[in-house]
């Protein structure tokens, strides 16, 4: 009777040079052992960026990041562009940026960064008559017309928060308000981006409207600086606070981790089953309206059945249309057997409507995300049995 089951499993606290694709594997089959059941090919065992990245070492300095930032950019005034609001994701590498330059112009989006942290209540921009398409606000604008609203979930000021963050490493902070990215330009032509997911359209407006010099947080640590980590495919973005001087970056190397562990698991149980990692999940809060992904993906790496989309009839619409004169066994017979003459491909056809087009590894994350929290449950791995059954199966 069972449907899909998601597992928090515990494993011992990660560090650094730890085999952890040993770790995974024991910690799986002793859950197993405790609780009494087996495995099946296509199960997904998942594990956490966040122990992939520990057991690689996987860290950088403030030093690090500031040495970087001057390389790159000269130590002059640099734009900090569309920053998210977090102490977690983004304060540590803004003290690493400012130790880098003689002055940063912050530029912050309104009324809410990318992934939906507010600066202000979108209630009170409607009633400001500040026009967020078109108008650049200066910190002295900004207060006149807002105040000193703080996030509802921290209690922070981040505008504060950041502009003292700055100061603090040694830079001259200005601090402005603008969503057009071109609207740096008129205080600097050295601009970093730092959004995430729409960091290539901010590159292209920009080098558009002229700048000097254009990076993002994926151009920073992309290769090792004085011993550093480093991410070649994503540099900064994906980093997590590790202490007041340090921050964790997204893994290296996922996708030859997750082959391995699938390999150690054949040899293990004898069945076939997926393994990814995962990060944040791809859903959204419906009371702070904050997207959750700030990682660059959900999942850096996965094994090969994870590729795809669901392909998926709508089993409460067939019910209710095709066989809408039938009930019981024959009922249930008859959308066994519709589920096992479906298209291959689904894509477009109403007997899928209201299914979810979303790849497998954004779904699968997301589960795993919610299974294994971000406190302290203890369970960086997460097994999950019967997601790809179906009600004919």
């Amino acid at each position: 009777m069972a449907g899909t089951i998601s597992r928090g499993i515990k494993a011992p606290i990660i560090r650094s040079g730890d085999d952890l694709v040993e770790i995974t594997v024991n910690s799986v089959l002793k859950d197993a052992e405790q609780n009494g059941y087996g495995f099946n090919d296509r199960d997904v065992v998942a594990v956490t960026e966040a122990v992939v990245a520990k057991s690689q070492g996987n860290y950088a300095s403030v030093e690090n990041i500031r040495d970087d930032i001057k390389a790159k950019f000269g130590g002059g005034t640099v734009g900090v562009l569309f920053p998210i609001l977090s102490r977690n994701r983004f304060a540590i590498v803004l003290r690493g940026i400012a130790l880098g330059c003689k002055k940063i112009v912050l530029q912050l989006s309104y009324p809410s960064d990318e992934v939906g942290n507010h600066l202000i209540d979108e209630d009170a921009l409607d009633s400001s008559g500040v026009n967020p398409w078109s108008d650049v606000l200066s910190l002295e604008e900004f207060r006149k017309h807002f105040g000193y609203p703080i996030h509802p979930f921290t209690n922070m000021d981040y505008v504060e928060y950041y502009r003292s963050l700055i100061a603090e490493s040694g830079a001259e902070a200005e601090v402005i308000f603008a969503n057009r990215p071109e609207a740096i330009l008129k205080f600097t032509k050295d601009v970093l981006c730092c959004d995430i997911h729409t960091r290539a359209r901010t590159k292209r407006l920009i080098k558009k409207a002229g700048v000097r010099n254009v990076l993002g947080l994926d151009d920073i640590l992309t290769s090792s600086v004085n011993g550093s980590g480093f991410n070649e495919n994503y540099g900064l973005l994906g980093s997590n606070k590790a202490s007041e001087h340090t921050v964790k970056l997204f893994p290296r190397d996922c996708v030859r981790f997750v082959k391995a562990v699938q390999a150690e698991l054949l040899k293990r149980t004898e069945k076939n089953i997926e393994v990814m990692v995962y990060g944040d999940g791809a859903f959204k809060d419906p009371v702070g309206k904050i997207w959750e992904l700030a990682d660059p993906v959900v999942s850096p790496g996965y094994t090969d059945g994870l590729t795809g989309l669901p392909n998926e009839l709508k089993l409460k619409y067939i019910a209710d249309n095709d066989f809408a004169n039938l009930s019981g066994e024959e009922l249930s017979q008859a959308i066994r057997d519709r589920i096992r003459s479906k298209d291959r491909d689904l894509m477009g056809n109403m007997l899928s409507q209201g299914t979810t087009p979303r790849r497998l590894t954004d779904l699968i994350g997301s589960l795993c995300d919610l299974t294994t929290g971000s406190g302290d449950k203890g369970t960086p791995i997460v097994l999950i049995q019967n997601y790809f059954n179906n009600y004919a199966d």
